[in-house]
């Protein structure tokens, strides 16, 4: 493996257990973590009442928005003089800033964190079937590759985990589909949801029957015809059989 690619715990774990138990080691893992996973997802939904699990599932902070709202009268001179050294230091160039009055400019920003922040949508029985459907997806994906592997079937290479796994995602997007109510971070994560199917054809078998040779040449082409691109094509053609091995198998 060619450079440095990023580990998380989770992939840690992983490595550790296939170097020491193998593939039938690393998959008993997988399936774990996992269970893990779904046990906690489906606590939020079915006991909580959590709706929809977006991703991330917390609200970013608000950095800006903070500074602009000071908690008490006592520092809220500090806090101004702060904002314009602030502002006189970091102010972007002329034809980027946005005008209007600092009123305006805190209405958006908090009309923003309201839509960000507003309670789950209730979920029906058909819409909580399709979260649970969802989020137990990838146990279902990793119980099929382990019960592949211990047949003596290499999991990642069967068509079955790759199928079963992409008609769960399609009936849950459409199950959910039907909803109109939804917030705005309830849509997004729809949204992250559909787009990330394209990562059907860079998961094995897919990739390794028809998605490696297409995606290798087209970086190919563009490294040997369009200067300067192929500093960014090469190096990823390197890591590509790498990442498709470590980060594609995985389906939650």
């Amino acid at each position: 493996m060619k450079g440095n690619l990023p580990f998380t715990p989770r992939i840690f774990a992983e490595m550790g257990a296939a170097k020491v138990w193998g593939e039938m080691g690393r998959w008993t893992i997988i399936i774990l973590i996992q269970l893990a996973k779904a046990i906690l997802r489906l606590l939020l939904l079915l006991w909580y009442k959590a709706g929809i699990q977006t991703s991330p599932p917390i609200v970013p902070v608000d950095r800006e928005q903070q500074q602009l709202q000071p908690e008490g009268e006592s520092t809220k001179g500090t806090v101004c003089i702060r904002n314009l050294v602030w502002n006189s230091v970091s102010a972007p160039a002329l034809q980027s800033r946005r005008w209007g009055s600092p009123q305006q400019r805190e209405g958006k920003q908090n009309r923003r964190a309201e839509e960000m922040n507003q309670a789950p949508t209730p979920l029906g029985l058909q819409e909580t079937i399709a979260e649970s459907v969802y989020i137990t997806r990838p146990l279902f994906h990793s119980a099929a590759n382990h019960v592949l592997l211990s047949l003596g079937i290499w999991g990642q290479r069967s068509w079955k985990p790759w199928l079963l796994s992409g008609i769960l995602d399609i009936t849950s997007l459409s199950l959910l589909s039907d909803m109109k109510d939804l917030n705005k971070r309830e849509r997004l994560e729809l949204r992250r949801r559909t787009i990330l199917l394209l990562y059907y054809l860079l998961r094995s078998p897919f990739y390794d029957r028809y998605s490696e040779g297409r995606i290798l040449f087209l970086l190919r082409l563009l490294a040997d015809y369009v200067p300067g691109v192929g500093l960014v094509t090469r190096p990823l053609m390197n890591y590509l059989p790498a990442w498709q091995k470590i980060y594609f198998y995985n389906w939650g």
